[in-house]
């Protein structure tokens, strides 16, 4: 499995972004799916999943009411909406799936190990 994440950039604060997260070489439909980020500096931090149907979407506090996280199960693709971009936004943005961790607490708990798929990241730059 790839997992082939998109649509970094760079944007003003305030301004929005969509990352796509595109999947081949099996179905993701049965599997959680979510968000992390790494600025320089830090440690890689949970951003949002959402659950194989859709139904059920967690949040990092830090990013609540601002990023939407979506998946489209047809065409294998996670999406996550990013609006109202702050310059602590700036981050390495990863996609990753897992199919074990059913909880979405979990997930965002999990450690790079225990997640079974990872995307190559992609760079969001967010100036004041």
């Amino acid at each position: 499995v790839q997992l082939q994440a998109s649509g970094g950039g760079l944007v003003q604060a305030g301004g929005s972004l969509r990352l796509s997260c595109a999947a081949s070489g099996r179905t993701l439909s049965n599997y959680v799916m979510g968000w992390f980020r790494q600025a320089p500096g830090k440690e890689r931090e949970f951003v949002t999943a959402i659950s194989w149907f859709g139904g059920s979407t967690y949040y990092a506090d830090s990013v609540k009411g601002r990023f939407t996280i979506l998946r489209d199960n047809a065409k294998n693709t996670l999406y996550l909406q990013m609006n109202s971009l702050k310059p602590e936004d700036t981050a390495v943005y990863y996609c990753a799936a897992d199919r074990v961790l059913t909880s979405l607490k979990n997930f965002a708990t999990a450690s790079y190990e225990a997640v079974e798929y990872w995307g190559q990241g992609t760079q969001v730059i967010v100036s004041s």
